[in-house]
């Protein structure tokens, strides 16, 4: 699993007024906590980017004044207009303790309802689970390559790996094999002829 470095530096001055002097400053106000101390600094978007603007799950390397803290991303807050950063919360991974997170689930194999002409439709793109910091994943995967036309995986599908808890329900659908509308246009077609074969029958 990958691994960010983040740079922060101590905030001394806390409260609303000192966070919108920070950002006029072009820094980011930010929070971690989950350790022994609740930990107030801020950071630069340069630091961060990598970290928030990504669809991976990914680790952070704290650096705050010498020294060094495991993380994750908890919150991000964006300003309502411009979609700037304007607060982070970063949990401290501690082991033994057991945290919640969001991880993305990606595909194995070629469906054969895709070989067919089917399009793979994702549905749900992160499961919610909950683990010990030293059983932590990047990612999560679920074979496809049986999928038929029409035919679904679950969440009950995706493949656990050990220390892993899944706590989304399991009956939610994560991907579908779409039948293309060409192809039910075609099977419509196709079921209307039968069945007009079979009521000339009927009446001969």
């Amino acid at each position: 699993m990958n691994t960010i470095e983040v740079q922060g530096a101590l905030r001394q001055d806390l409260g609303k007024k000192a966070a919108k002097a920070v950002r006029k400053e072009g820094k980011i106000p930010a929070v971690m906590y989950g350790g022994e101390e609740v930990v107030h600094f801020t950071t630069t978007y340069k630091d961060v980017k990598d970290l928030i603007y990504t669809a991976d799950f990914n680790l952070a390397q704290l650096k705050i004044d010498g020294k060094e803290y495991r993380c994750i991303v908890k919150d991000v807050q964006f300003h309502p207009v411009r979609e700037d950063i304007v607060h982070i919360d970063f949990l401290q991974l501690i082991d033994d303790t057991p945290v919640k997170v969001e991880i993305p689930v990606h595909f194995k194999g070629v469906a054969e309802g895709v070989k067919q002409g089917g399009k793979l439709q994702q549905n749900l793109r992160r499961v919610k689970v909950k683990v010990m910091p030293q059983h932590l994943v990047g990612d999560l995967w679920v074979d496809v390559t049986h999928l038929k036309m029409g035919q679904s995986v679950r969440v009950r599908d995706i493949e656990v790996p050990e220390g892993v808890e899944i706590l989304s329900a399991m009956s939610i659908p994560v991907a579908i094999i779409e039948v293309p509308r060409a192809l039910r246009s075609a099977a419509s077609k196709e079921a209307a002829s039968a069945s007009e074969a079979v009521a000339e029958e009927a009446e001969a």
